[in-house]
């Protein structure tokens, strides 16, 4: 074999070589394009699935939200249900209460009046089993959350702001009041 002949045949050799080499670092390049897309995928998944999970936390705590304050709300509504029929009532109570302080002139006036508190008793007690409470007045301080002061005097016998008179009553049912009491207020 001549030298050139030897030459050659390294020479195809190396080119093979390289060759192989080449086409190895192209597999490997391959290789390495597959498995950093793959884990780009894999991230993108693991993101999805974790906004997912935070949108289903932020729905459970909605929908408990919800039914607690649906509850709450049941729960007033029952506490209260008897309120309109309270404030439709008081009128009439107060009606009957200044109709007790007529005096009596007769016995037929006085077996009516009788008859007439009796009535009234068996109403309030029945008001009262509902929740309905008078609000405070003589001689208490002076509450705007629970009085309306249409009348202020000055009376050296009370102290300042303190109520020294009421004009009409006024009712709470259970917490809330539902018509506050009209006073005469001490300066």
């Amino acid at each position: 074999m001549s030298k050139e002949e030897t030459q050659a045949e390294v020479q195809e050799e190396v080119n093979t070589a390289e060759e192989t080499a080449t086409d190895e670092f192209t597999a490997e390049e391959s290789v390495e394009e597959t498995l950093t897309e793959e884990q780009q995928k894999i991230q993108e998944l693991e993101a999805k699935l974790e906004e997912s999970s935070q949108r289903n936390l932020r729905l459970q705590a909605d929908y408990d939200n919800f039914r607690r304050r649906t509850r709450e709300e049941q729960a007033a509504s029952l506490k209260y249900k008897s309120q309109s029929l309270l404030e439709q009532i008081l009128p009439a109570l107060d009606n009957f209460e200044r109709a007790l302080k007529t005096e009596a002139t007769n016995d037929q006036t006085k077996t009516l009046i009788q008859g007439m508190e009796m009535v009234h008793r068996q109403l309030v007690d029945a008001l009262r089993q509902e929740g309905l409470t008078e609000v405070p007045t003589v001689g208490e301080k002076f509450d705007p959350n629970l009085h309306q002061a249409v009348m202020q005097v000055e009376d050296a016998e009370f102290d300042s702001n303190t109520v020294i008179e009421e004009l009409q009553k006024g009712y709470m049912l259970k917490d809330r009041v539902i018509r506050p009491a009209m006073v005469k207020v001490n300066a």
